[in-house]
């Protein structure tokens, strides 16, 4: 059964547990889900509940917002629509298209109102940092469109946590439009969004949408059968395919899928709903919607987490060993441990 959760502290949004991603509706990266297909797969996830669907101008060269747009459109306001800009909706896309620019994000959303056939988008992410716009300028931006009523929030996805919380900062320090969410990997096979990324986001009230719960269909554990897909199919777009590697983590996983007789995928989305992150699916067909959505009836145990975590675990780096050691808690509490009164943060 769908559940529906606010989404981060900095908005009164309810939306559903899972977002249906849609990386895969349509199929002009030669990979992906044909037009009937993806309306059994809208249709199936609005019938089960569901209401956040994410997608992309880039995603299949704006077929995928072509296809939301058609779904939604007799019934636009029941449905939270993301979408996002930066990389440009064509095969060879011109280079005044791209980047993070203001330019490029009023061009990018006008085009993308067009083919999700709506007035606003309701959550609209700059896709990828580009590493040279100032990141006052993207704020601003974002601003300027929420005050035209093109989009309702805006969210930054794929970007360090340094500039993240420069981002935050500005809008609150200017009196802009709060920065409402970032959309970030994360998976039992990246964890390393753990070390900045989320408490940057605890701390700042920012909805966090995880893409790629699956690592890209690595998790499912199909491909030690042999079985065809996007690591197979669409290669470049799954980023961690190192079997020796994943072998601890897909036997833990295919281990636990059987006690609780469910699947691995289901037990990965389970994982990543238990640390409090939204998951985004990426279905290519009914089938695996079908599968996806019934991670929402799995429920992890304290051990089956340890062991999840344990088999995944990525050391957390500098600053955070150094800081974690007992000796170093030692060093700066005067040689009292932790006796000492800790003031509690607040973020304004």
């Amino acid at each position: 059964m769908m559940r529906y959760r606010i989404f981060g502290r900095r908005t009164g949004l309810r939306v559903s547990e899972i977002a249906l991603g849609g990386g895969m509706f349509g199929t002009a990266f030669g990979y992906g889900a044909a037009p009937d297909e993806v309306h059994r797969m809208l249709d199936a996830y609005a019938e089960a509940g569901g209401n956040f669907i994410d997608t992309a101008d880039n995603y299949q060269l704006g077929e995928s917002e072509t296809l939301i747009g058609e779904f939604v459109a007799s019934r636009r306001d029941e449905f939270v629509i993301a979408s996002k800009y930066s990389r440009g909706a064509s095969h060879q896309p011109a280079l005044a298209t791209l980047g993070n620019n203001r330019k490029a994000m009023v061009q990018s959303v006008e085009e993308s109102l067009k083919r999700l056939k709506t007035d606003r988008i309701d959550l609209y992410f700059v896709h990828m940092d580009d590493g040279v716009t100032p990141i006052d300028e993207v704020v601003r931006g974002l601003d300027d469109l929420v005050r035209a009523g093109k989009i309702v929030y805006g969210g930054l996805s794929n970007f360090p946590a340094w500039r993240i919380a420069t981002a935050a900062s500005t809008a609150d320090l200017r009196g802009l439009t709060p920065l409402a969410a970032i959309q970030v990997e994360y998976s039992l096979l990246q964890r390393t969004t753990e070390r900045e990324l989320l408490p940057m986001a605890e701390a700042f009230g920012l909805g966090v949408m995880a893409w790629s719960p699956l690592g890209g269909g690595l998790l499912t554990g199909k491909y030690r059968t042999g079985a065809k897909g996007r690591a197979t199919d669409l290669k470049g777009s799954v980023l961690h395919d190192h079997p020796e590697r994943n072998a601890p983590l897909l036997d833990t996983l295919t281990a636990i899928a059987r006690d609780l007789d469910s699947t691995p995928s289901r037990i990965a989305i389970a994982w990543v709903r238990a640390k409090g992150v939204l998951p985004v699916i990426g279905p290519r067909t009914r089938e695996q919607l079908d599968d996806n959505l019934a991670a929402l009836a799995v429920t992890l145990n304290d051990e089956h987490l340890r062991r999840l975590d344990h088999v995944s675990d990525t050391p957390p780096g500098y600053p955070h060993e150094l800081l974690a050691a007992a000796e170093q808690r030692s060093i700066m509490s005067g040689g009292r441990g932790d006796s000492v009164d800790r003031p509690r943060e607040t973020v304004r």
